[in-house]
């Protein structure tokens, strides 16, 4: 008899991150990385895990909108589901009552990313696949299907996704050999936090370079003086070859990967991150300010919801050679399509559980492809490392046929409670995940589980002052 989903477990997860400092910004100055974590059981052994991020307080009220998501799949039969990703994820999407307080947006919008990639995780685990593979391996045909296409036709058509990996099909399994052999380029984010020392930030991007990076990013926004400062102790390191490992040269700056980036000499780039906190003209004045230290791009520089706000900052900084980079708050695929369309962004940044799930995220990867936008996804937060490297393999093999140009962002927090972490090579670059049982990646250790769930794991009991 075939397996059917029969009931689901949900815990709200909690890491006091605020205590070192780790994720602060200059809008986000106390961040208790959090994730809310779901299980998919079925009548089977066959288990789907999947999780959305917050950063502490109000990750209770995203398990309770997972809880109201996941009931509409008890009593599904998991190949029925899995029969058309597509359709599954339209299913998930369309309790009028529960749209009605989105609609595909907020809470109700991250909690369904976290049911979608739960039932993508079972299904990798089904066909005994990591997620990336799972999905490289199916035809174009059965991607588009999985992809959700509703409101973005103006953008893209389902025509079009179609001959476009149609075109890619037949050098996929080179696209997947090389990458397994080098990995995916990724850039480092771990010594750029607001909330860290000169002496930290210094000593953080020198094991970085040592670690084979050569992208690095900082956040900014709270202070220019000291921004600025902070850039050219950073620059100061990046860009001297003593600092770079045994037997690495400096790479060419105006080579074919790193044009347009703003490298320094040794082929090392810096990119910035606001976080939001800016009006549109004070971005404009308070990145220009930042020029001397050459960044590739300021990142989330006003509200996320702002295309034009974005698209009127990219071109009062184009004289200068800097982009414009956001989407990890991008609340769903339509925010994207207008973002391409009015030429608002330089590099396009998902999320994989602000979108909601994998069929959303492909739809986005699709259009960016089609627009030309290298897609360098947001990571920066419990278990999105371990998302993400999937999507960008696939975005790789399957889509946009391209790496070079394209860096996915690491941070060095929290992947030990994790069954299958991610994992950087040598050269700075991500691992391809390669367990056949490892799914989406994001199963999470029980032990972790019990010593951090909110109110009541024991980290939480014994310490309740941080509370």
């Amino acid at each position: 008899m075939a397996a059917k989903i029969i009931r689901y477990e949900i815990h709200d997860v909690r890491f006091p991150t605020g205590l070192t400092g780790d994720g602060t910004d200059a809008m986000n100055t106390d961040c208790d990385y959090s994730s809310a974590y779901v299980s998919l059981y079925t009548s089977s052994d066959l288990v789907g895990h999947g999780m959305t991020f917050t950063i502490g307080r109000g990750n209770d009220i995203v398990c309770d909108a997972i809880k109201q998501v996941a009931d509409r799949l008890i009593g599904k039969g998991t190949e029925e589901l899995f029969a058309d990703m597509g359709k599954t994820w339209e299913y998930l999407v369309a309790d009028p009552q529960l749209r009605w307080i989105g609609p595909e947006k907020g809470v109700i919008h991250i909690a369904t990313g976290a049911v979608n990639n739960a039932v993508w995780d079972m299904y990798a685990r089904s066909r005994n696949k990591p997620l990336w593979k799972l999905v490289v391996d199916m035809s174009p045909e059965e991607i588009v299907r999985s992809a959700a296409f509703r409101y973005i036709s103006d953008a893209i058509t389902k025509e079009e996704a179609l001959a476009m990996l149609k075109a890619k099909e037949a050098t996929k399994k080179e696209r997947e050999a090389k990458v397994r052999e080098v990995g995916y380029p990724a850039y480092v984010t771990s010594a750029g936090w607001l909330g860290y020392s000169d002496e930290k930030v210094a000593r953080l991007t020198r094991e970085a370079v040592e670690q084979g990076f050569n992208h690095f990013k900082m956040k900014v926004g709270a202070d220019r003086e000291n921004d600025l400062r902070r850039g050219k102790i950073i620059r100061s390191i990046i860009d001297d070859p003593q600092y770079l490992p045994p037997g690495i040269k400096p790479r060419d700056p105006n080579g074919p990967d790193l044009k347009g980036k703003n490298a320094g000499p040794t082929g090392c780039v810096l990119m910035i991150d606001a976080n939001q906190v800016w009006d549109v003209p004070q971005a404009i004045e308070y990145v220009k300010y930042l020029e001397p230290i050459k960044p590739w791009f300021i990142e989330e520089p006003t509200a996320p919801d702002d295309i034009l706000g974005h698209a009127a900052i990219r071109k009062g900084l184009k004289p200068y050679g800097i982009g414009v980079a956001t989407g990890e708050h991008a609340h769903n695929r339509m925010v994207f399509k207008q973002l391409l369309q009015a030429e608002a962004i330089d590099v396009c940044q998902i999320d994989s559980c602000r979108l909601a799930g994998v069929s959303e995220v492909l739809s986005v990867l699709l259009m960016a492809a089609k627009f030309g936008v290298p897609v360098c996804p947001h990571a920066g937060g419990v278990g999105l490392c371990e998302y993400v490297i999937h999507l960008s393999l696939i975005d790789y093999i399957a889509i946009s046929g391209t790496m070079e140009y394209n860096v996915l962002e690491f941070v060095d927090h929290l992947h030990e409670h994790f069954l299958y972490p991610c994992s950087i090579n040598k050269q700075g670059r991500y691992n391809v995940p390669s367990i056949a049982a490892e799914g989406y990646s994001i199963e999470m250790h029980k032990s972790s589980i019990a010593e951090y769930e909110w109110p009541n794991g024991s980290y939480w009991v014994q310490n309740p002052k941080q509370t």
